[in-house]
């Protein structure tokens, strides 16, 4: 007698665009069906979601954290996807296999793999032929990348268009587009909502959230783009912040093309920075910065002659 859940599957199967990752467990569970992404957030709370939840933590395994059983057609990739599992081995060798054969597909479409250590990629996602990846690396649904690009290592990709010759290096992207030839990372984090346009550079430990980078900007270290609107040509110097939060509201930063904004500048919001203009190193902007000028907004040096010694002459 068929499980509930297999007989749910038969009902509605006929469906269009509704493909099925099948899981036979052991008696008495029967054979049941693992609803995917394609058919929803309703069937995941119905018979057979309930059904599948509670066979997979029969065997320790919470498919809220699984990435790799996604919506797929079976002959799109020469493949039945079809697996028996009683344990948690019995998963994570049918897992195991799954990944290898996605990462297969794409390697027959021109796709490079330095190692396919670590790197579990979305059937659906769309890669260039010439793009290399590294190994740990993470490209998940709904993520377009192009050709010759430098994918990882150690890199996570999700809901995000990266365009051609770019290379992504131990960074994590959500959310956000990347024009061509543009170079990021290690340890980026490019949050929702960000656009980085051809040819910008981003270096180690920049953040990037909800901001438009400009053509040729570069920002190469220790820098908080936030909420910001950055021409082209922009220069980031090292310590760069966009202070967009008042404790309340975020609030929006605007540099214009060809600005410098020198080491340790903190960019108070509301604020924009005109074209062509300057930041001196160290410096707090609350005001706007017309074109062409320099502003400095930093306490000035006083050098004290011979400090030391009368202190020492003190104690």
């Amino acid at each position: 007698m068929a499980h509930p859940a297999w007989q749910s599957a038969i009902d509605i199967k006929g469906l269009k665009r509704m493909f099925w990752y099948c899981i036979i467990f052991e008696k008495p569970a029967g054979p049941i069906i693992y609803p995917n992404e394609t058919v929803g957030k309703q069937v995941l709370k119905s018979d057979i979601g309930i059904a599948v939840r509670d066979a997979l933590a029969r065997i320790g395994v919470d498919i809220t954290e699984e990435l790799c059983f996604e919506p797929i057609e079976s002959h799109a990739l020469g493949f039945a996807p079809f697996a028996e599992v009683k344990t948690q081995a019995d998963f994570l060798r049918a897992k195991s296999d799954y990944i290898l054969e996605v990462i297969a597909s794409f390697a027959e479409r021109g796709v490079k793999f330095i190692s396919t250590d670590g790197v579990v990629i979305s059937p659906f996602a769309k890669i260039g032929a010439g793009t290399v990846i590294h190994p740990n690396t993470q490209i998940r649904s709904g993520v377009t990348i192009g050709e010759e690009c430098v994918i990882g290592p150690c890199s996570v990709i999700e809901r995000s268009t990266i365009g051609s010759r770019c290379i992504v290096n131990a960074t994590q992207i959500y959310d956000s587009v990347l024009e061509d030839d543009v170079k990021i990372g290690p340890f980026c984090h490019i949050r929702p909502n960000s656009r980085l346009c051809r040819g910008v550079k981003i270096g180690d430990f920049v953040e990037v959230k909800n901001s438009t980078v400009g053509e040729g900007t570069q920002a190469a270290h220790l820098t908080y783009i936030g909420d910001s609107d950055v021409g082209a040509r922009v220069n980031f110097g090292c310590g760069v912040v966009a202070v967009n939060y008042d404790g309340k509201t975020k609030h929006r930063t605007v540099i214009c093309d060809d600005a410098f904004i020198g080491c340790n500048t903190n960019l108070v919001a509301p604020v924009t920075v005109g074209e062509r203009a300057y930041t001196a190193a160290g410096s707090t902007i609350t005001e706007d910065v017309p074109a062409d000028a320099l502003a400095i907004a930093r306490a000035r040096q006083v050098n004290k002659p011979g400090w030391r010694r009368k202190k020492q002459n003190q104690q």
